[in-house]
């Protein structure tokens, strides 16, 4: 292991190494008494979280948290805010236009990044689950066969949530370049809330508008919940059950994705 595991003056360590090797140096720095935080994704097989799920379990006194960063951002705060007191189940669009990366290009390989669907539509599933405030129930794909969706980064994830809400994720890497990279949309109660690009949101029909000066994904506000966390003595940020359960339906989406593709090639 590496001397920080054994550091005594060291309580937290950062995990931004290669995917593959996330799960493994969570476990062992939990292991060792640290308290965890690590750049999505926690694990990329169900094998590897449950690992993780075991160790989390055998060291509850640590904290252990995944870089979902845009659930922290104001743009989703304030429409968190805006549609706190509408009733009912909520219907989520979300798109991602992640831009082309090449097929040989680290992130792309299934054993080392664990493709874009693990690397970064973890964001997009994470979204959804915090807007929906409910259990995913179900996770589903919807494939682009063919052309630019060779690749299995051209497709729509399906989630339905136990109270009924609904959510779309439009993942796509074959949009311009000119057209705004992220958008969500939520739907409820007569209601329609808008962010675009994390820099502008608005909820629809209403002189409720909400600017930031530049993007905010929410990176700072994450950190500092964190480590606050951290010195307060309290609960992490996102719960471990919510980190698995996310983790856990973006692996099963990415392997659909694998799975459609393999089957129409």
């Amino acid at each position: 292991m590496d001397a920080w595991f054994f550091n005594q003056e060291i309580n937290t360590v950062f995990i931004t190494t290669p995917h593959n090797s996330h799960a493994k140096l969570v476990c062992n720095g939990l292991a060792a008494g640290k308290h965890v935080f690590v750049e999505k994704p926690l694990a990329l097989t169900h094998e590897e979280l449950n690992e993780v799920a075991e160790k989390v379990n055998e060291t509850p006194s640590q904290l252990l948290m995944i870089g979902f960063n845009r659930r922290f951002s104001p743009h989703t705060q304030k429409i968190k805010k805006w549609l706190g007191g509408t009733p009912g189940p909520k219907a989520i669009v979300i798109t991602m236009n992640a831009g082309a990366i090449p097929a040989n290009h680290w992130t792309q390989n299934v054993e080392v990044g664990g493709g874009r669907i693990n690397g970064e539509a973890c964001h997009l599933i994470d979204l959804a689950r915090y807007l929906a405030n409910a259990p995913i129930a179900s996770t589903s794909v919807n494939v682009m066969i063919g052309g630019d969706g060779n690749l299995g980064d051209c497709v729509a994830i399906n989630l339905s949530f136990e109270d009924g809400s609904i959510a779309t994720i439009h993942y796509l890497a074959n949009g311009s370049k000119d057209f705004p990279k992220e958008r969500f949309e939520v739907f409820a109660g007569g209601k329609v809330a808008v962010c675009d690009n994390f820099r502008t949101s608005r909820l629809v029909g209403s002189k409720e508008k909400f600017k930031t000066k530049g993007q905010d994904k929410g990176h700072a506000a994450e950190l500092k919940a964190f480590v606050d966390a951290i010195h307060n003595g309290t609960s992490a940020p996102i719960s471990v059950s919510e980190l698995i359960e996310v983790t856990r339906s973006t692996l099963d989406a990415a392997a659909a994705v694998h799975r459609e593709l393999n089957t129409n090639r």
